[in-house]
């Protein structure tokens, strides 16, 4: 290969490795900027007098499979009753 050839694959390498670093640069701030606004409804929700650590346990179990949550549940209420609670 010719130096010219060389260059110019180093050249795009360089090119399209910046872009992927940028890319990548740009989704870390806009995740901040989720985290932010998230905490953002947290504080008001506790202006509000709601319990955020209930709120955050609420949207956590949302996120999981019905099933599995209501088998979690069932075993949850089983090992309470048999500690008399």
């Amino acid at each position: 290969m010719s130096d010219t050839v060389i260059s110019t694959q180093n050249t795009v390498g360089a090119q399209e490795l910046r872009q992927f670093i940028e890319r990548y640069e740009r989704l870390e701030a806009e995740k901040k900027d989720i985290a932010d606004a998230q905490k953002e409804v947290m504080a008001e929700a506790k202006g509000r007098g709601y319990d955020t650590k209930v709120l955050r346990k609420i949207v956590a179990m949302r996120k999981r499979d019905k099933e599995d949550l209501a088998e979690e549940e069932a075993v949850l209420e089983l090992y309470m009753a048999a500690l008399g609670m």
